[in-house]
């Protein structure tokens, strides 16, 4: 698997066909040996909306730049007052030579 770099930026985070809540985000890509793009990373949001949301399977962030990526919760449990979760990303990946090198 080969590092292809960092994006980060602010989102909103969308949660079934309810409400959409500021977040931000900062996610890794990597490039696997089949030549697909896999990335993983942090979201920020409020801790009381982190607790609403973490575990749900229907997550959605819209990044500022108009993508649409699907999450999935990393961990089984969120520590209390975390205002950060681990989560991992498919849908709308940037293609390899898009990534930025940190």
């Amino acid at each position: 698997m080969d590092y292809l770099g960092g994006m980060r930026g602010d989102g909103l985070l969308l949660c079934g066909s309810g409400a959409a809540v500021p977040a931000t985000y900062d996610f890794d890509g990597y490039l696997s040996n089949s030549g697909q793009v896999t990335s993983c990373g942090e979201i920020r949001l409020a801790a009381a909306a982190l607790r609403q949301v973490f575990g749900r399977a229907d997550l959605r962030l819209r990044t500022a730049g108009g993508r649409l990526l699907r999450l999935r919760f990393s961990e089984k449990r969120l520590p209390s007052g975390e205002a950060a979760a681990h989560v991992d990303i498919i849908g709308d990946l940037p293609a390899a030579a898009e990534w930025r090198r940190r």
